[in-house]
């Protein structure tokens, strides 16, 4: 997770949404993923840290079971990415902070169609929050960065 949280310090550094993203696979590192596309008003919503990083892995031609791929993310995923992470095969997503207003782990799948219903995933939440709820803080704490500004994300918070 640390290296995920190293990702976002990057992202947080180029003025992005402080989202980092890690994919392990036997202890070793295979891609990395950061968000882009939220400086100014660019409204990207496609390049979130676990999209960039899945898109990697699949450039990268990585020939690994991905049942046995460990996704470390410091938010929790999006529907969109956490829906992309199940059709991919991951097999554990961990995440440090989460995504009160646009989680997506706390779908219940069982009440989904077969494709996503039938998935093995396995979710870890709230490793190194501490770390990531900083980020996330500093992030919404300047008033340069307007993605999300005045959200129920930032409201939760920046009242922590």
């Amino acid at each position: 997770m640390q290296k995920a949280i190293e990702q976002a310090e990057g992202a947080l550094a180029a003025g992005e949404f402080p989202v980092g993203c890690v994919m392990v696979y036997q202890d070793r590192i295979l891609v990395t993923g950061a968000r882009r596309g939220t400086v100014g008003n660019r409204g990207n919503e496609i390049d979130h840290a676990e999209m960039v990083a899945l898109r990697r892995l699949i450039d990268n031609e990585h020939h690994v079971d991905h049942e046995n791929i460990t996704v470390f993310c410091t938010m929790e995923p999006c529907l969109m990415c956490y829906g992309a992470l199940i059709l991919a095969g991951i097999g554990t997503v961990v995440f440090a902070y989460e995504d009160v207003m646009g989680g997506g782990t706390g779908c219940d799948l069982a009440q989904l169609r077969p494709l996503y219903k039938n998935s093995c995933i396995e979710v870890r939440p709230g490793i190194l929050r501490g770390k990531s709820l900083q980020l996330f803080k500093t992030y919404f704490s300047d008033p340069n960065n307007r993605y999300w500004k005045g959200s129920l994300l930032a409201q939760y918070t920046l009242n922590q």
